[in-house]
């Protein structure tokens, strides 16, 4: 059996507290038990530093932008950019994936 000799003490809302001890009773488990065992087995995922992409997505995005009001006032005809589009959701999304987000959240 192993002992547990070191105390760690955190500080919580009320809400937050009747939360956590809603769950621990739901799972059937003492509070440190539970504590300890989500803590443990819960993955973190740590962004890379995805700024510089996101900056180079918003200055391409807003190229698009630039692109399309000039198609639209006629300056030139439109091309296809199915493509372009396919690209943007693909870089978004390995944003996303690598950020641990939701693509809508860029």
């Amino acid at each position: 059996m192993r002992k547990r000799n070191k105390t760690l003490t955190i500080r919580v809302t009320p809400a937050e507290w009747d939360a956590i001890y809603q769950r621990t009773m739901l799972a059937g488990m003492n509070l440190t038990d539970y504590l300890v065992t989500s803590a443990l087995s819960t993955e973190i995922h740590v962004a890379e530093d995805t700024k510089p992409l996101l900056v180079e997505l918003k200055r391409i995005g807003n190229n698009l932008n630039q692109i399309t009001a000039k198609i639209n006032s006629g300056a030139f005809r439109s091309y296809n950019f199915a493509e372009v589009i396919e690209m943007q959701r693909r870089i978004n999304e390995e944003l996303c994936r690598i950020g641990g987000c939701s693509p809508w959240q860029l």
